[in-house]
């Protein structure tokens, strides 16, 4: 039997106008956050190179901040749905800036887990509020500004290779502590949004009470539908990661490409998924999310299956094609599942950031493994077949949207 979601949003997140600077405001600072983010796995080979790790230690810096990241963020998004803290979106930077400082600087690959923890910690207060902050200034118009939010981080996520091809490949692996400047400029703008989201809450606790919005599904029914958005972002994130951490080692290993140049192919693939993440909430916002999660996971299978085997100018192509339509899943999950769980902004941002975080981590070091084990080769194309998840969608109930 098939059920439609009819949850609205919650009467004051449309009643008030647009605040498109605020939106801006936690997409630039998403850019921020992860372009330092990104310059850790993209300085991976500089990284071996100094300190002589295998891939299963290369995997295990990636686990280290993004488990964290994946166990706090619920956390994180949980408590602040009740008790929001003005300045967290500040104090998490500045936590994101430590972790920085001991990458750049520590003696050993003790203190590189350390400083990746610290930045994961970081991430994990930034993300499920900042998503927050822009859902509150959206004015209605929820997809475009969680689309908005997530390809500041994408294009952080993309630039950071360019950085390390151009600075930390060149002037090694101490020049990380140049971008510190990022995490300072990312302290200021979110106390910034800080205190305007506080100035936000305190003009709608004058409005007259509202009852919340409620799913009318029943639990089990959205327990189930969760549990569906979550094997969809396990298929999403593993193939990704296995990108954001082994690609350029492929490349280097498959085609003889030098660092610099297997860091342009890695943009290539990281700028199309910025594309990809600013088209997939507008569109969802036109034609419904569960259309954009059907062509997004399912979509992009017959790709990933080729690139394995395709030539260095198809490999490009085909990278391109497969960022833009993965991630423009990304956008959509996260505005169904509010659905799913009207006014648990916080909870959901926090769990689908935090699992997204966490599956990408444990699938780097994983993957890590297997590529010691069995080569780079046969670990993209193992990841190739994680798309055909995709036809889980068909247990997601439609969604009517309300005239």
């Amino acid at each position: 039997m098939s059920m439609t979601v009819t949850s609205p949003a919650l009467p004051h997140e449309a009643a008030s106008a647009t605040a498109w600077l605020v939106i801006f405001g936690t997409a630039t600072a998403h850019l921020l956050n992860d372009v330092i983010q990104s310059l850790v796995t993209a300085s991976y080979p500089v990284i071996e190179s100094e300190f002589g790790l295998m891939f299963w230690q290369i995997g295990l810096i990636t686990l280290a901040f993004q488990v964290t990241a994946s166990l706090l963020q619920p956390v994180v998004g949980h408590l602040s749905d009740s008790h929001p803290i003005r300045h967290s979106l500040g104090l998490g930077m500045a936590t994101t800036l430590v972790g920085m400082l001991l990458l750049a600087e520590g003696p050993g690959y003790g203190w590189l887990l350390a400083g990746a923890v610290l930045i994961g910690i970081g991430s994990a207060v930034f993300h499920p509020e900042a998503s927050r902050v822009a859902r509150a200034a959206s004015g209605g118009r929820f997809g475009t500004a969680q689309s908005l939010f997530q390809v500041g981080g994408n294009l952080g996520t993309a630039i950071g290779p360019l950085l390390a091809a151009f600075v930390v490949v060149v002037h090694g692996r101490e020049s990380l502590i140049w971008f510190s400047g990022c995490a300072l400029v990312g302290v200021v703008i979110l106390l910034r949004l800080g205190n305007w989201y506080a100035r936000h809450r305190a003009a709608l606790a004058l409005r007259p009470a509202t009852v919340p919005a409620q799913s009318p599904l029943s639990r089990g029914a959205v327990v189930t539908a969760l549990a569906v958005l979550a094997l969809l972002t396990f298929s999403k994130n593993i193939y990704t990661a296995a990108f954001g951490s082994y690609y350029t080692f492929f490349l280097i290993e498959r085609f003889g490409l030098t660092a610099q140049q297997s860091q342009l192919m890695l943009f290539l693939f990281l700028a199309a998924m910025a594309v990809g993440v600013a088209l997939g909430g507008p569109v969802g916002d036109r034609f419904g999310p569960l259309a954009v999660i059907w062509v997004s996971i399912l979509g992009v299978l017959p790709f990933t299956l080729v690139l394995p085997f395709a030539s260095l100018f198809w490999t490009g192509v085909l990278s391109v094609v497969i960022g833009v339509v993965i991630a423009s899943a990304f956008p959509a999950i996260i505005v169904y599942a509010i659905e799913l769980l009207p006014g648990r902004v916080g909870l959901v941002s926090g769990m689908f950031f935090g699992f997204a975080f966490g599956i990408g981590g444990i699938a780097a070091a994983v993957l890590g493994l297997m590529a010691d084990l069995h080569g780079l080769a046969w670990v993209f194309w193992v990841c190739g077949w994680l798309p055909a998840i995709g036809v889980l969608t068909v247990f997601l109930p439609r969604r009517a949207v309300e005239a």
